[in-house]
């Protein structure tokens, strides 16, 4: 931060080429099939066929309407159909054995656009590498890859929804993927929305959906924690991305229980339970908050009024704001509003470390670098320390939603 504004580092913001626009980014080898695929494909995501989804490939929109809202940096997620892909990457289910080829020719299209997007304005995204999970050699070998072609910002971790195919998180299987990203100082970043199983289109099944995909999401963290990843790779860093942030202490808590429970109980061998917890203490070493300290971290977008009393149960240092940016649930163009209904009051080093300072830690960023922008464009202190009393009337984010007390999960 400068002496009197925020330097606002977005957590969690999506982008991604036009459809076609994709193209030069395959192998040549892919040509003729992608022209194939593209001229029959329909787009499933209206917010992509709209007058407004150009904010995902615009780069100079994209940072005048950013430095308007006060945002001089970003993380950057997926948005945009990759090729060979039926829907948003984030939500496509895993592809078969057939469809294997392909799908990665797709994904490494979007991560060389990406890495030319980021490029275009330096220093100020950090690109997130897509990776799929049923190949894990091709994996690691991508994560080489973008590191050394400056996406910044980590891997997205797929999720393995139960039906999958794909073995579960916690499986050794995925340990070259531990290793090479904590080898290489490379964030698994994990998105909301990206685990839960296929549900159907009836209301229920969606419903259903909005109640659990959050808890799926989730699930990546005790995957990780109990299948023993940072007891070998202690150095790896896990974000659990537009999940909410008010669960995480009671959920940390709930496994610290499971955890002291199943280890008693494995230097009992007369108990029911002694085989549940059976060499859990040597394959996964510290317990769950310990590894929350130590190796994870949380892109809590529009950080919600009730969630900002936790706080420090959650850690001052793991906390990162997001505006979501392009989705109509984001904060934009009122992340200013956002940033006061959540943080107005607080001492300003907390809200600058939320706000900004965390990100720039976790992912690179060069702060002296974007304070000399934020001295410009980003929200002041006395701004952002004045109680938001009325709620724009056209906001569409959660986080200006009445009612938002209630924590699932």
């Amino acid at each position: 931060m400068t002496a009197d504004r925020y330097t606002v580092i977005s957590a969690d913001c999506h982008a991604g080429a036009d459809l076609l626009d994709y193209k030069p980014y395959l192998e040549k080898r892919h040509h003729d099939d992608f022209d194939a695929w593209a001229a029959t494909y329909v787009n499933p995501h209206e917010d992509l066929l709209a007058d407004i989804a150009d904010r995902n490939w615009n780069s100079e929109r994209r940072v005048a309407e950013l430095e308007a809202d006060g945002i001089v940096a970003e993380v950057v997620f997926p948005n945009t159909i990759p090729p060979f892909f039926p829907s948003a990457s984030l939500m496509a289910p895993a592809p078969t054995r057939e469809e294997l080829d392909q799908r990665w020719a797709g994904l490494r299209a979007h991560n060389r656009w990406l890495a030319d997007f980021c490029a275009l304005v330096p220093g100020r995204r950090a690109g997130v590498a897509q990776i799929l999970l049923g190949d894990v050699d091709a994996a690691v070998a991508e994560i080489h890859r973008t590191k050394e072609a400056g996406l910044t910002g980590g891997i997205m971790l797929p999720g393995a929804p139960p039906g999958s195919g794909v073995p579960e998180l916690y499986s050794a299987a995925y340990d070259p993927i531990w290793a090479a990203c904590a080898d290489l100082d490379v964030p698994v970043n994990h998105h909301g929305g990206s685990a839960s199983p296929p549900l159907g289109e009836e209301p229920a099944a969606r419903a259903v959906f909005m109640v659990e995909t959050t808890w799926f999401s989730h699930r990546a963290l005790w995957h990780l924690i109990f299948g023993g990843a940072f007891r070998r790779h202690p150095s790896l860093k896990l974000v659990l991305t537009e999940q909410g942030s008010g669960w995480i202490p009671g959920v940390i808590e709930m496994l610290d229980y499971y955890h002291e429970r199943l280890v008693s109980a494995a230097t009992r061998a007369v108990t029911a339970e002694s085989k549940f917890g059976a060499g859990l203490a040597e394959s996964m070493g510290k317990g769950p908050s310990a590894v929350w300290r130590d190796n994870c971290y949380v892109g809590a977008s529009f950080m919600r009024p009730h969630e900002v009393p936790l706080r420090d149960r959650i850690g001052l240092d793991k906390i990162m704001w997001g505006s979501d940016y392009p989705h109509d649930e984001g904060t934009t163009p009122y992340s200013r509003e956002g940033l006061r209904i959540a943080y107005a009051g607080l001492p300003r080093e907390e809200v600058a470390r939320m706000a900004g300072g965390n990100a720039a830690r976790v992912y690179g960023f060069d702060l002296p670098f974007l304070d000399a922008i934020a001295a410009k464009v980003g929200p002041t202190v006395e701004e952002i320390a004045q109680p938001l009393h009325d709620i724009p009337a056209d906001a569409t984010s959660p986080v200006f939603a009445l009612g938002g007390s209630v924590r699932v999960w």
